[in-house]
């Protein structure tokens, strides 16, 4: 009789290691699900390239598109989206400033786009007519990142220290009496046909065609301080499917994949 209890309690912890082993492995085995917001060029294309790295860490990376800059951020924050890679830091900056509801953070800079000036009508900034009328975006960030590059370009000239919350109220001195048509940034390329020149986001130039680095007559320059960045709900910064996020994004396969794909409209910063 105690040898047969003996065989039977045996037996008993042998199920129970073995269903405790099998449930282990599934947990491991678990797939889970990223779900990342982006702008079509150059974000989601970059996206598309860790896939795979993700995948072998049992991450299944779903990419969701956007053409504003506004949705991306409200959706993070409602927990549509576990993050965002579309925007740089002087918009989220701005944009936290704006809505202070939300609750997001940047998680790691990847690249940067560099704005420029582009036309159809003329070839250097010195053709341009007086009078010209040029499209620049007309979100807060981004319309004061254009007038600092048409001032840096010498169109205009902007009120002392006005920085990166310039609008066209800080022009100050316009020699050419540019008339200046504010659209939001994703129109603002569409608008080249019937303008004199637009103050273009690379990434937006990228989708109607247009090539910032052969098209351009005038672009930022790489010392740019508007970083293209991860950003998440704060406190989600240490959440290991972001950290692989980012550690995936900051490889040597994507700095190499937005060199050769992009030669110079969008640029690495790790």
């Amino acid at each position: 009789m105690k040898k047969l209890l003996l065989i039977m309690a045996a037996m008993v912890f042998a199920i129970i290691a073995v269903a405790g082993c099998g449930s282990n492995s599934n947990q491991a085995g678990q797939n889970k699900t990223l779900k990342v917001g982006a702008t079509s060029v150059p974000h989601a294309e970059i996206l598309e390239q860790v896939k795979d790295d993700l995948k072998n860490e049992g991450i299944t990376l779903e990419i969701v598109e956007y053409s504003d800059y506004v949705q991306p951020n409200l959706n993070l924050n409602d927990k549509e989206l576990d993050a965002n890679y579309f925007q740089h830091i002087p918009y989220l900056d701005d944009f936290v400033k704006q809505h202070p509801e939300v609750k997001l953070v940047n998680a790691a800079g990847i690249h940067i786009e560099p704005m420029g000036i582009y036309s159809k009508k003329v070839k250097k900034l010195d053709e341009l007519k007086d009078g010209a009328v040029v499209a620049i975006p007309n979100d807060p960030t981004n319309g004061g990142r254009a007038l600092i590059l048409l001032a840096k370009a010498g169109l205009i000239t902007l009120k002392d220290g006005v920085g990166i919350s310039a609008t066209v109220h800080d022009v100050v001195n316009n020699p050419k009496n540019i008339k200046f048509q504010e659209l939001e940034a994703a129109q603002v390329p569409r608008t080249i046909d019937d303008v004199d020149a637009a103050v273009i986001n690379s990434n937006f130039a990228m989708q109607v065609q247009i090539n910032p680095v052969k098209d351009n007559i005038f672009i930022e320059d790489a010392s740019s301080p508007y970083v293209n960045i991860v950003a998440v709900r704060t406190g989600d910064e240490n959440r290991p499917e972001i950290q692989a996020l980012i550690k995936a994004l900051k490889s040597d396969k994507v700095k190499k994949f937005i060199d050769e794909k992009y030669k110079g409209a969008v640029i690495a910063v790790f």
